[in-house]
């Protein structure tokens, strides 16, 4: 990808991320704990693994 369609593409995503959480805060915010929960989540559930297989 030209690295000027993907500066473009990158100014959009910002954009709309932007407006996004102007319109609603609460679901964005909903949206990011949601993120932040699946992710701590996947690296607990490695970190449980790796335990396991030492045990």
């Amino acid at each position: 990808m030209p690295a000027r369609a993907k500066n473009i593409l990158m100014w959009i995503v910002v954009i709309f991320l932007i407006y996004a959480v102007v319109q609603n805060p609460d679901k964005a915010a909903d949206v990011v704990r949601s993120i932040w929960d699946f992710i701590y989540d996947a690296f607990a559930g490695f970190g449980r693994f790796f335990s396991n297989l030492a045990s």
